[in-house]
């Protein structure tokens, strides 16, 4: 008779336990982050995680008083498709997991946030500016930064009051690589400028095969659309075999390894970002100051934007329960993400147009003045647009 009451016991102690984990896990909200931790990429990926992870600790805490806890879930996804879109795979999986931060790259976010929208998992971009990423219309998918088929365009029309007549365009074939270059080249061939040429290269490490013919025809600027990794090695190359015109990027270039990889070479750089240096913002001085103290680094360009779309996850995951009066669904957290409206944020006020860019986009245009890397955050500001989004540019039109 006491075996089998200590078994009863033992059982009604055991559904107890159980019982409590999952009332444990049910109080328990993830944030994930899917950034290039590792490789060429990681100087950004990281800093942008980091940036999810500040956020996380500063902002949390209107929603720890709700009865929730929010834990951080960091993937890197390595820059690839194929590694973006397995984790992707992963962290549908996980029901605890209510908002995906991510990614840098658009090639890797465009496959990636196919498998969020299956799920109706909301996706918050600080980086990808492909126009693709928002234009499909998914209500899951939203981002804080610009986009290229308005980026490619600012850097050509500042080439054009730069008085270059001509132009040689290169991209690194990605989708984020290719699109803002052909936007770029659109827009140089509107402005009566000559472009010599169109080519993408996936090379990393010797560019004397496309060096050369470059040479030849004399272009008075090359454009690359591509990412630092890849720019600076190009350039610190072309520079040493005589070539000496101007150069240009896009936001790829913004990244203090650039000055790292080009050396002196890459002094005069200009390129266009959707972000630029943390500290052009008037309101991001003491995340500047947070972010050194907590990491012991300076923050590299987008982990302000990365901080800015976690404070806006959070304020929509703490808008969701409020109106659920408990843990909501990941398509009650959608929907309460694009309806925040007016934020102010770090590098500027928010609100999402209907396909989830943000209705004015802010766009510059640096120049590089210093091969050490250091002097990143200290390179020149040139010009600063505000630029509305296409939906927000068409209803302005109807008005």
């Amino acid at each position: 008779m006491k075996q089998k009451v200590s078994i009863i016991i033992a059982v009604a102690l055991a559904m107890l336990m159980s019982l409590s984990l999952v009332q444990a896990q049910d109080n328990v909200i993830k944030i994930a982050s899917q950034t290039p931790l590792s490789g060429p990429q990681s100087v950004l990926g990281v800093s942008m995680r980091n940036a999810v992870e500040l956020a996380i600790e500063q902002l949390s805490g209107p929603i720890e008083e709700l009865g929730f806890k929010i834990e951080f879930v960091p993937y890197d996804d390595e820059a690839k498709p194929d590694k973006g879109t397995s984790n992707a795979n992963l962290i549908v999986a996980d029901e605890s997991i209510l908002v995906v931060i991510g990614h840098l790259n658009s090639g890797v976010a465009l496959p990636a946030s196919e498998v969020y929208n299956g799920s109706n998992l909301a996706m918050i971009s600080p980086a990808n500016t492909n126009p693709n990423i928002t234009d499909r219309g998914y209500p899951t998918v939203s981002r804080v930064c610009g986009r290229d088929d308005l980026q490619g365009p600012t850097g050509a029309e500042f080439a054009n009051q730069l008085g270059v007549k001509s132009v040689y365009v290169l991209h690194d074939t990605t989708a984020y690589g290719e699109g803002v270059a052909r936007f770029f080249r659109q827009r140089a061939e509107e402005l009566g400028i000559t472009v010599l040429g169109f080519e993408g290269t996936e090379e990393t490490a010797n560019f004397d095969s496309l060096i050369q013919p470059i040479l030849a025809l004399n272009p008075e600027m090359v454009y690359f659309g591509g990412i630092y990794s890849q720019m600076g090695i190009f350039l610190s190359q072309a520079r040493a075999q005589g070539f000496d015109g101007l150069f240009m990027g896009p936001d790829g270039t913004d990244s203090s390894e650039f000055a790292q990889l080009a050396g002196e070479a890459g002094v005069g750089t200009y390129y266009t970002s959707v972000a630029g240096p943390a500290n052009i913002y008037p309101n991001a001085a003491q995340f500047i100051e947070d972010y050194k103290e907590k990491f012991g680094e300076p923050p590299q360009p987008f982990a302000a934007q990365a901080y800015d779309a976690t404070a806006i996850a959070l304020l929509g995951l703490q808008s969701a329960i409020e109106e659920a009066g408990g843990k909501p669904t990941r398509e009650q957290v959608a929907k309460a993400i694009r309806a925040v409206t007016d934020y102010e944020g770090l590098t500027g006020t928010i609100t999402f147009d209907a396909n989830g860019d943000p209705e004015i986009g802010l766009y510059y245009v640096l120049q590089v003045v210093s091969a050490d890397p250091a002097e990143w955050s200290n390179n020149e500001l040139l010009a600063t647009l505000e630029i509305p989004s296409p939906l927000t540019a068409a209803a302005a039109k109807e008005e």
